[in-house]
């Protein structure tokens, strides 16, 4: 292998394909990736399809994405149109070839290497990257399973889906891996012990003669803590606060190789000075209106059920209601211009020039002609009322407003809404202006509660393409299946800018070896 060879990657769990989309954006001096991905795995059918439509969309960007491709995510090809077109079908083949649907535990362990071996080739220095099912180690999929069925919960076989990754560490010795995981896997236990050190110590002797450093992109040194391994994604330039754990593991020899270099902080994420807010990434959105559920939609009965949304005020007493109320019919002669709710294409060029270069320079795609997948949900009556509510309270007071903060008259009719066992009282949560958003998960699929807009005149919850924007896919990353399942896979995955500089640690670190084998065997 040259010094200068695009190197392997082999993405497991790899659902839409964050991590592997950071990775493949790296490019050289002569403008060819740095990292290859060689084959990315993913058992869900529609994830898998996502991935392999964007897996076909970088082959093409080698070479020139053509006018298909458009046409297809704007809504005027099929999809099948699309793949047998003339003008990607090589493309189209290897893309299958790269991105399977298989499942890692299912599939039989002797197909699954055999694609791996196959797609190696020669290659001796080569990453794994991936991030196994993380229901098990959730604090919210913790609170949900264990109470109902604490055996159940332990006998769970999503709490061992890392040993599938353990076991192409020790089948196949990659060079260097990455594996994600939720915040909640650091104090998961599992018979008593916590499933953290396990994992540690696991993925360090994987077997089969390999050994493993294990390092963190945040923290220099080998002596680390488990909150060590935790990365908060808006210290690096996203615009949203999410924790997630990310190892780095360096295989013994790449590491004895570097290790004059390594407590110098050179392989660790660097911090950005300028902090990225909602606002910062929605910028050039068109503004929509949300759609009435339950009823007969229009825009006009939309803007009457946000004008009777001031009844829900009356016998509220609060020093700021009288600055709430006068927000909220401001917003309410604002909403009268929001006639759209959008749709899975919004044509049209936005207006990008607010928007900070870093982000501009990743997101925006010149060439697509509208915003994709930008649809508003529908809300019942009473769900707007909230909505409005709550938006106006954040604008006002500077946060978001917990349910102790709501009028009598629009608090939910539930029981047990103030119950303290129940961890629920900001269910109604707007994602605030002047701030990164909160985490956007997979849950974002269920309702929006969590995820309120923060412009009060739109009263509704982010859209997919709003919720993806703030989890940094480009603008021209397409999210196959219908829309619940598109926000499932954008909450469920690894922000694509974050991955991206975790590859750029990634390479210097594998070409600061290079670069010493080179020098040797010049210099003998």
């Amino acid at each position: 292998m040259s010094k200068f060879d695009s190197i392997p990657v082999i993405d497991l769990f790899a659902g839409p394909g964050g991590l592997g989309e950071g990775f493949s954006s790296i490019r050289g001096d002569d403008g060819g990736s740095r990292f290859e991905i060689r084959v990315s795995i993913e058992k869900e059918a529609v994830a898998h399809r996502t991935l392999s439509l964007r897996a076909l969309y970088r082959a093409l960007r080698n070479k020139h994405v053509p006018d298909c491709y458009y046409d297809y995510v704007s809504g005027k090809i099929s999809r099948e149109q699309f793949f047998s077109h003339p003008d990607v079908s090589d493309e189209a083949r290897n893309a299958a070839l790269e991105a399977r649907c298989l499942e890692l535990g299912g599939t039989p362990d002797a197909e699954i290497d055999g694609l791996i071996e196959q797609a190696l080739g020669r290659s001796s220095e080569w990453v794994l990257i991936g991030g196994p099912p993380c229901q098990a180690y959730s604090m919210a999929g913790r609170s949900r399973m264990r109470p109902g069925d604490p055996k159940k919960f332990e006998r769970d076989k999503r709490h061992l889906l890392y040993e599938q990754y353990l076991r192409i560490l020790r089948e196949f010795g990659p060079s260097i891996f990455v594996m994600e995981n939720v915040k909640g896997i650091l104090t998961s236990r599992l018979g008593g012990s916590l499933i953290f050190d396990r994992i540690l110590s696991d993925l360090s002797n994987p077997g089969n003669g390999h050994h493993y450093q294990i390092r963190s992109f945040v923290t220099d040194g080998s002596d680390l803590n488990p909150s060590d391994f935790l990365i908060q994604s808006e210290d690096y330039g996203l615009p949203q606060a999410r924790h997630r754990v990310i190892i780095l593991g360096i295989r013994s020899d790449i590491a004895e190789a570097c290790s004059s270099q390594q407590e110098s902080g050179r392989f660790l994420l660097k911090a950005s000075s300028l902090k990225m807010r909602v606002e910062d990434a929605l910028v050039g959105m068109p503004p929509l209106r949300s759609k009435l559920s339950r009823e007969e939609d229009s825009h006009e009965k939309w803007l009457s059920a946000l004008k009777e949304s001031k009844q829900g005020l009356k016998m509220w007493r609060d020093p700021d209601r009288q600055r709430i109320e006068e927000r909220m019919t401001d917003a309410y002669v604002d909403a009268a211009s929001h006639a759209s709710a959008g749709g899975l294409f919004v044509a049209g060029q936005p207006d990008f020039s607010k928007m900070p270069e870093s982000l501009r320079s990743w997101l925006v795609d010149p060439r697509l002609p509208g915003v994709l997948q930008h649809e508003a949900r529908k809300h019942m009556r009473s769900d707007l009322g909230r909505y409005l509510f709550a938006s106006c309270y954040a604008t006002v007071t500077g946060r978001s407003p917990k349910l102790s903060d709501f009028p009598p008259r629009l608090l939910p009719m539930h029981s047990n809404i103030f119950d303290e066992t129940i961890p629920f009282l900001d269910r109604f949560r707007v994602q605030r202006n002047g701030e990164p958003s909160t985490t956007i998960v997979s849950h974002i699929a269920k309702d929006g509660h969590y995820y309120i807009h923060p412009d009060p005149s739109q009263c509704r919850s982010l859209t997919v393409r709003e919720a993806a924007r703030l989890q940094t896919f480009p603008d021209n990353y397409y999210f196959e299946g219908n829309r619940t399942e598109q926000y499932w896979q954008v909450g469920n995955a690894v922000p694509p800018l974050l991955a991206r500089q975790i590859a750029e640690i990634v390479l210097d670190l594998l070409d600061s070896v290079r670069s010493q084998t080179y020098e040797r065997a010049a210099y003998g």
